[in-house]
């Protein structure tokens, strides 16, 4: 059985995966909304979905479809719009009958995640996360590997991720801390989820430097010493990284041994939906704990000299980390 899909955010970075994903599962977009009009990737992928700019006539299509029980009725409703707005179009989407499939963060303070489970209950339907890291081969394996150590100890874990970013970024959403979250939320939340996920909850959370551009600290789980490093900058990517013409950098060492999960990521929203579609899926209780601790980063102090601090700060000098 095939299922009837509407995108809110359809002009966003995420949004061809998310376009790419339905097609790849047999389904079909119906309509799509974005206040931005570039969205001529529709036609790599749903050439015949509907277009709307404005929130109110989405609205009232969505709605027209439902109650004129259509073959075109909306099942789900994929949401890869601004983070601030992620809880407003969950709302929206259980209210027309839809299960919603939201990027992450799916809000951005926990408690708002209490009132999207009470929605649940009075409409019936689901909440799903785009958490596709805990589908990636390679975290999957660590999962098992973690979960079947026959010695289990405390491991160490320096989390890095540097993705340059233009000044186009500040002068959008996602630099603006109270839409996006800031850069711990935007581009951290999904790393801290596949952390918690596998080496168990928050113990203790410090910041040792928290920036429009960079953010660092140290978190203690119950199976981990996670020293992150988070950045916007591009001079912050090692030189060879650099010289390669890369803007992205990942690491994740674990007791000194590099986790090599560089490649696979492509595919990884296909294998959302496809787990969604299956009857499984991430929920609401699965983000929990990750945005919890992200919003947690946002608002505490930061300490710079307090706890174990992440290589790239251990020169003391926050303008140039050492790489």
């Amino acid at each position: 059985m095939s299922h009837n899909f509407a995108l809110i955010g359809a002009a966003g970075f995420i949004a061809p995966r998310h376009m790419k994903a339905i097609k790849e599962t047999g389904n079909h977009l119906v309509a799509a909304l974005d206040k931005n009009d570039s969205v001529g990737i529709i036609d790599s992928y749903f050439p015949e979905a509907d277009f709307f700019t404005e929130f109110e006539r989405f609205d009232r299509y969505i709605e027209k479809l439902r109650r004129a029980s259509s073959d075109r009725i909306i099942h789900y409703i994929s949401i890869a719009s601004p983070n601030y707005l992620h809880d407003a179009h969950i709302r929206f989407a259980l209210r027309v009958g839809a299960d919603a499939i939201c990027e992450k963060p799916l809000v951005l303070n926990a408690w708002n995640l209490d009132a999207l489970q009470e929605l649940e209950q009075e409409f019936g339907k689901r909440v799903f996360s785009v958490l596709q890291l805990r589908l990636h081969p390679a975290i999957m394996a660590l999962k098992k590997k973690i979960e079947t150590d026959p010695t289990p100890h405390t491991y160490e874990i320096d989390l890095t991720y540097i993705t340059g970013r233009g000044r186009w970024y500040f002068y959008s959403w996602k630099g603006d801390e109270d839409k996006s979250g800031g850069i711990v939320t935007n581009i951290g939340v999904h790393f801290f989820d596949m952390l918690i996920w596998i080496f168990g909850n928050v113990r203790k959370n410090v910041v040792h430097l928290r920036g429009s551009d960079r953010a660092a600290g140290y978190l203690e789980l119950e199976k981990a010493r996670v020293r992150w490093f988070l950045s916007l900058k591009c001079d912050d990517i090692p030189s060879a990284v650099r010289m390669a013409g890369k803007r992205t950098y990942r690491s994740i060492r674990i007791d000194g041994q590099e986790l090599e999960f560089t490649e696979g990521f492509s595919d990884l929203h296909t294998a959302i939906y496809r787990d969604i579609l299956d009857g499984r899926g991430f929920g609401i209780v699965d983000s929990y704990k990750a945005i919890e601790t992200v919003h947690k980063i946002r608002d505490m102090d930061v300490l710079p000299s307090h706890g174990h601090k992440h290589p790239y700060l251990a020169s003391g000098d926050t303008d140039n980390p050492r790489q």
